[in-house]
């Protein structure tokens, strides 16, 4: 991975803050867990999030999920994120400050894997299409391209086990440069 930009002098954050982005069904969660578990960062699972602390509009009939309350997410994100030290996970980007992450990790997937894992969680098929393509139309990468400083954004394969365990080791790697970079009390 590219170097990153140093952080902001206004930050004291001593652990960075991570987000694992992509679309469902590219392997955020179970990526995320697995780099948390690795260095030590609290992995934040935003859809958990919106559903217990109550950040949305409520219940999406045609889409069977919730409507995202952006700012109310961003409220209870806050001070974790002045905190330092989390890997957030959550298939939309464009919303959260570019303050918060150091790296910003976007998962791609190809479009029949894809397809095949959120059929087989059940996704009705309007959302199922929706989502391939966002993914074939690259939508989430583009998202990251445009919120974030180019050299934070990292696009990464998330085909397979092979593909995510490579992945979790390149962040591993990532934040142990970081750390020694930025210091780590």
């Amino acid at each position: 991975m590219a170097a990153m930009a140093e952080t902001p002098p206004t930050m004291t954050r001593t652990r960075p803050n991570i987000l694992i982005t992509g679309t469902p069904g590219a392997g955020k969660t179970n990526t995320s867990s697995m780099v948390a578990e690795r260095t030590g960062l609290r992995h934040v699972e935003c859809s958990e999030l919106v559903k217990s602390e109550g950040c949305h509009e409520g219940w999406d009939e045609g889409f069977q999920s919730y409507t995202l309350d952006e700012d109310k997410l961003c409220d209870v994100l806050e001070p974790m994120m002045a905190e330092g030290g989390n890997v957030v996970d959550f298939h939309s980007c464009d919303f959260f400050p570019e303050r918060w992450f150091d790296l910003v990790l976007v998962l791609t997937c190809d479009n029949t894997a894809l397809y095949d894992r959120l059929v087989e969680r059940g996704y009705a098929a309007k959302k199922v299409e929706e989502n391939v393509q966002c993914e074939i139309m690259q939508v989430i990468l583009q998202e990251a391209k445009e919120s974030y400083a180019e050299e934070v954004v990292h696009q990464v394969t998330s085909d397979t086990i092979d593909d995510m365990e490579s992945n979790v080791n390149r962040v591993a790697q990532w934040m142990e440069q970081w750390v020694a970079d930025n210091g780590e009390s």
